[in-house]
């Protein structure tokens, strides 16, 4: 878990600077700390009352950043706009973090110091954006910049949400009639015989199948959670997630729509936070960590080397072959412009209503997938349902 370290150091220049850093070990954060060319004098670690606190969900960091945004733009203080935020607050354990951090910010400690000190609470994308405001005495506009960004991530989650009701209610249907007719209907046959062997050969396995289920209905679903837990567990190791995430962009049909969505969000991001006054090379680390993947992460990295170099952006993610080339001759038109930034934003906006129609896309090609699914089942169920009801009839007849 993060430790937080609260310090006391020297830089270059000899002057005393005070903050708050997270890290996981002692020599993470001392090694952190010669990465910013200074040297410390005094450390020590900083104990937080609310490490069981998960961390804020979309909806709650776009609540927060607007109420932010509005309180500072009308004149207040930014510890008087905490402590009504902490008020604001519904359930107990945000009142406590938000209060921590108010009382942090009161003490002396600059905003963004406060949140990082709860690392697992806040994303790292709300810290930085939040410092480089407070380096350029902008946060009221920073605030207003990331409550847009986070209420247009909540609309993309919501709309995910929303397109994959549908779905989800036929695959429950296509579970409970899968089981259904294993359990109750096909055993019910089983009577009607005096001579099981005289049954339709797929109703007769049909029903060997539901006294399977019936009688091992323990160990089917210990192996479901068996098969749960290994598919977990696998997503964990590097390679296989590394293959996974390259699957998701690369795969055929959803592949093209996946990209328009991460295009959007990596859009949205990088607009943020290049206008907040950030470095490139900090725009780019922070833009590809939120898009979760790691496939894209790993290219990343490489396009980080080539623009530490002096690559232009552009030919950098051309080479990637991440996004699409419009993207591509879309930044390469910023950068040559001098607008990178008005161009990012501009961007953003065009491609958020891209990953609303993929996200309508992606779900539209799920549905006659379940249909057909659901109606191999019941195909199944009437071939041999029908027969054995014919003859069950024909014995009492």
């Amino acid at each position: 878990m993060p430790m937080s370290f609260a310090y006391t150091a020297k830089d270059a220049a000899g002057n005393i600077r005070k903050g708050v850093m997270t890290a996981e070990d002692e020599q993470e954060f001392l090694a952190k700390i010669r990465e910013k060319g200074m040297y410390v004098t005094d450390y020590k670690e900083r104990q937080s009352n609310t490490k069981t606190v998960k961390k804020f969900r979309t909806k709650d960091l776009a609540f927060a950043t607007r109420q932010m945004a509005a309180m500072l733009t009308s004149g207040l203080t930014l510890v008087k706009a905490l402590d009504i935020l902490c008020k604001e607050q519904e359930s107990e354990a945000a009142r406590n973090v938000w209060r921590d951090v108010y009382e942090n910010v009161q003490k002396g400690e600059s905003f963004s110091d406060a949140l990082e000190v709860h690392g697992s609470v806040f994303p790292t994308l709300l810290t930085s954006m939040v410092g480089a405001g407070e380096a350029s005495g902008q946060l009221d506009i920073i605030m207003q910049r990331l409550s847009d960004y986070y209420a247009n991530q909540n609309k993309i989650s919501n709309t995910i949400k929303s397109a994959m009701v549908y779905p989800a209610i036929l695959a429950i249907l296509t579970v409970a009639v899968v089981i259904g007719v294993f359990v109750f209907i096909m055993p019910a046959f089983r009577d009607l015989y005096t001579d099981p062997t005289q049954m339709p050969a797929l109703s007769r396995a049909m029903m060997k199948i539901g006294e399977f289920m019936v009688a091992h209905w323990l160990i089917l679903v210990l192996g479901l959670a068996a098969l749960i837990f290994a598919i977990v567990y696998a997503m964990k190791l590097p390679d296989v997630r590394m293959k996974w995430d390259r699957f998701i962009i690369k795969g055929p049909a959803f592949g093209k729509l996946v990209v328009k969505i991460y295009t959007a969000r990596f859009a949205q991001t990088m607009a943020s936070l290049y206008s907040s006054g950030l470095p490139m090379v900090e725009c780019l680390k922070r833009s590809a960590d939120t898009l979760n993947n790691t496939y894209i992460s790993m290219k990343f990295r490489d396009i980080i080397d080539e623009v530490k170099s002096g690559e232009t952006l552009s030919s950098s993610i051309q080479r990637a072959d991440i996004f699409d080339s419009m993207f591509c001759s879309i930044i390469f038109v910023g950068e040559e412009s001098g607008a990178l930034d008005e161009i990012l934003a501009k961007t953003a906006d065009y491609y958020d209503e891209e990953s609303d129609s993929a996200v309508k896309r992606l779900c539209s090609l799920l549905e006659p997938v379940m249909l057909i699914v659901m109606g191999i089942v019941i195909g199944l169920v009437c071939a041999a349902f029908f027969p054995a009801l014919y003859d069950s009839i024909g014995q009492i007849g």
